[in-house]
């Protein structure tokens, strides 16, 4: 059963898919059929970094199944990235663990052939608008230092690095945190 959304949350997603049509491309929430595309766009990923290890991405449990499990989720979605009907890329907003106002940008994959056009940027801006529109605070990554271009793009988005992670982390490999503050000034 798919979650009840918000009218603000709708016409957020209408406006994005007509913004991004010039792309051929379309963002939209995640469905049962692209659970496989994206677990294997992720792993790809993570396995061409050697991050198919422990306290990464790859093992989540839930990864095999992001559709189910963010129907789970209180303030959280996931979006997939297509293009000519296959998913290319995906991203994640989330609550992380106890902190209230605290949303986790999680699960931001694009395939690498789809890298530099611009569609980090589309993704990225559906999420964050997300995550406003759903009364977060400030906006939570963990990453890793070997995923240089990855964390040049936080920084760019205005994230701010961080000397140690939130308290709450599930993924001990991670060695870069960053956070952005969703407040307008």
């Amino acid at each position: 059963m798919r979650k009840k959304r918000s009218i603000l949350h709708i016409a957020i997603i209408v406006e994005r898919v007509f913004k991004i049509s010039k792309h051929d491309v379309t963002i939209r929430p995640i469905e049962a059929k692209d659970d496989q595309a994206i677990y294997e766009i992720i792993q790809k990923i993570l396995e061409e970094y050697d991050l198919d290890v422990p306290g990464t991405a790859y093992y989540d449990p839930q990864l095999a199944t992001l559709s189910e499990y963010y129907q789970t989720l209180t303030k959280g979605e996931y979006w997939v990235l297509v293009q000519d009907q296959e998913v290319i890329g995906g991203v994640g907003i989330g609550p992380f663990g106890d902190h209230e106002g605290v949303a986790e940008l999680q699960k931001f994959y694009i395939m690498e052939a789809y890298q530099g056009e611009g569609y980090g940027s589309l993704l990225y801006k559906m999420a964050e608008d997300f995550a406003k529109t759903e009364g977060y605070a400030n906006l939570y990554i963990e990453t890793i230092d070997t995923l240089g271009s990855a964390n040049e793009i936080y920084e760019y988005f205005g994230f701010k690095a961080l000397s140690e992670p939130l308290s709450g982390s599930e993924h001990g490999l991670m060695n870069r945190w960053f956070i952005k503050s969703l407040k307008s000034n």
